[in-house]
């Protein structure tokens, strides 16, 4: 049996200026998507394809519609009673309270907007960006476990860990989990499908039928949200309720990308 490290969600301060390692993990992994980013535009099939200054522009807008998308996201589909009664906690983002599908929707929107003025068509956007995804996902489940939040169902396996903030029973670390599911497992096929040319769609169908599936999956193993519970079934949890959709979209996108090359 494991025991949660005693970490300081603060990493360091200096003077009147705190900074949370929740906040320090979203700097990593958008440092890593852009410099995956980067490499990707000098290499393979993307080489060209949009310029270093495209690519600092997509990070932005990216970083801009997860958070924004994340926190509302967050707010309506797992914290609307604590927001009315406490509006203020929607900018405390070091607190935790994100939402994955409410970014994703935010990053897509961002996206769109950003290929209408750069000329490129939404899925051109999606496509290039997907691989690196994953990778930022882990890292953000990283700061999800240093945070102490997120914890697993209580279990009897050998390697479950014991959360004393929570209480003394042994958990999944489903955290970890995840990080290791979605940081590295989805990223490298993701990485690797997309080093060749794809029709269009393909790359993003992929993502999201991945993405859908593990999170499915993993969910068994995470402690639902003690003021949702189970919201369908008497089983399904939130996070598998909105992962369904992106299990679909991706299945949808894979056909047609290989039912009939897009224009």
């Amino acid at each position: 049996m494991l025991t949660y490290p005693d970490i300081d969600p603060v990493a360091f301060s200096i003077g009147p200026l705190t900074v949370h390692w929740y906040g320090i993990m979203y700097i990593v992994a958008f440092t890593a998507c852009w410099l995956l980013a980067r490499y990707r535009i000098r290499t393979g099939p993307w080489k060209g394809e949009f310029t270093d200054d495209h690519i600092s522009d997509l990070v932005f807008y990216g970083a801009l519609g997860a958070v924004l998308g994340g926190r509302l996201g967050s707010v309506l589909f797992y914290n609307f009673d604590r927001f009315v009664a406490d509006p203020l906690w929607l900018l405390r983002v070091w607190e935790g309270g994100m939402s994955f599908h409410g970014g994703f929707i935010g990053v897509m929107l961002a996206f769109y907007w950003y290929g209408r003025r750069i000329n490129k068509r939404w899925f051109e956007v999606l496509d290039f960006i997907a691989p690196f995804a994953p990778l930022a996902l882990g890292i953000g489940r990283i700061g999800n476990f240093i945070g102490g939040e997120l914890w697993g169902r209580p279990t009897t396996v050998s390697w479950g860990m014991v959360f004393p903030h929570v209480d003394e029973l042994p958990r999944h670390a489903s955290q970890l989990y995840q990080a290791f599911l979605e940081g590295v497992v989805l990223f490298a096929v993701v990485w690797w499908f997309s080093s060749k040319p794809r029709p269009r769609y393909a790359v993003s169908g992929l993502f999201g039928l991945g993405y859908g599936l593990q999170r499915f999956v993993v969910e068994f193993y995470r402690e639902p949200d003690s003021w949702i519970g189970f919201v369908a079934l008497d089983w399904m949890t939130m996070g598998q309720v909105l992962s369904l959709p992106m299990i679909f979209a991706g299945i949808a996108l894979l056909v047609i990308a290989y039912r009939k090359q897009p224009a």
